[in-house]
């Protein structure tokens, strides 16, 4: 198991480069008023890539959860960069923290965070055909890969350390998929 970081100090920021408060007027179809706040993103959105390393084995990265003080079994993710499509930004994500490249990668859907105050989305994408390559990420320290069966999804998801519902959603997207009962309509 990885150590913790320490924590040396702990701030609120009003605005950062990832996210700002935004204040909506807004009036219902009943003409009832209100003023909604929510956290909005800055930047081209993000990936969540579901990598299959053979038919029904899915790779998994444990990751230090800031938010939560602990680390965190789940899927690679990361924001998009400048002029990236989706499926280069999850070609790139997957190098950087998992190690391996995809011949074939395939947008599933996208998921929101927590839509009744955030404007975020991530884009789901199943990676396969994959092939050894790393490039340099912006993680800390590398990351923990954990090969995991699609089969044992449901002895993954009552695990302690495996509670990021976007992971655990995509996951079961992905399972589908592969099985022919997902598709986007």
């Amino acid at each position: 198991m990885a150590k913790l970081p320490i924590i040396h100090a702990r701030r609120d920021v009003a605005q950062s480069p990832f996210l700002r408060a935004e204040q909506l007027d807004l009036e219902f179809s009943n003409g009832e008023r209100r003023t909604y706040e929510r956290l909005k993103s800055h930047g081209l959105g993000a990936v969540i890539i579901v990598p299959m390393l053979d038919a029904d084995t899915v790779l998994l990265v444990n990751e230090y959860a800031a938010g939560l003080g602990r680390f965190e079994l789940g899927l690679p993710k990361g924001r998009l960069d400048q002029d990236e499509t989706v499926e280069q930004g999850a070609d790139r994500e997957l190098k950087e923290e998992v190690g391996y490249g995809a011949r074939k990668l395939t947008i599933l859907h996208h998921l929101s965070l927590a839509p009744a105050y955030m404007t975020h989305m991530a884009h789901v994408v199943l990676a396969q055909d994959l092939y050894p390559e790393r490039l340099q990420g912006d993680e800390p320290e590398e990351l923990e890969v954990v090969p995991w069966k699609l089969a044992e999804l449901h002895t993954l998801i009552a695990r302690d350390d495996v509670t990021e519902g976007r992971s655990i959603a995509a996951l079961f997207m992905a399972r589908e998929y592969l099985a022919g009962r997902f598709q986007r309509a």
